[in-house]
């Protein structure tokens, strides 16, 4: 079933026909958490549709300097690589003083995850681009931390807005 939405201007032979609305997909307008299979088994996922563009995202999830600004449990970072890769080490030091190793385990465009003290810790990622959705991928073991990332994302979104902004 199609409805139109739109003629085509003057001259032009046809019209532009779209679904009607309650068969459009949607997009998430505020932060929501579910279960759901990643690339590393099953996860709690908390994720949020972004105002700042999907680059702008992506490069904010993995500029170590931002993660102080947007990660509620971030104080600071010691890391060699200032956007992260594959590989990259260093160590974070917790709102509580504890200072922790980290490794990233995987990145590629749009996600990436590592191990945190050794164990493995929340996945990073970014998808789509009107708007950009990102997402925590949480370790059920670790469900209780989705309240910190539920937290991180709006700041997420002002730091990667801020940093669109200086770029542009």
């Amino acid at each position: 079933m199609f409805v139109t939405v739109a003629r085509l201007p003057e001259g032009d032979r046809g019209t532009v026909l779209m679904p009607p609305r309650f068969l459009q997909p949607t997009v998430p307008r505020r932060t929501g958490t579910r279960i759901e299979r990643t690339p590393d088994g099953r996860r709690l996922v908390v994720a949020r549709p972004m105002a700042a563009a999907r680059n702008a995202v992506w490069r904010a999830f993995r500029d170590t300097r931002c993660w102080p600004e947007w990660g509620p449990s971030v104080r600071a970072v010691d890391c060699s690589d200032r956007l992260v890769s594959r590989g990259s080490t260093g160590r974070i030091t917790t709102v509580g003083g504890l200072r922790v190793p980290f490794e990233v385990t995987s990145c590629t465009d749009g996600r990436w995850t590592w191990d945190v003290a050794g164990i493995p810790a929340t996945g990073h990622r970014v998808e789509g681009t009107d708007p950009a959705i990102a997402a925590f991928e949480v370790p059920l073991a670790a469900a209780p931390y989705a309240a910190v990332c539920r937290r991180a994302l709006p700041r997420l979104d002002r730091v990667a807005l801020a940093g669109d902004d200086a770029d542009g």
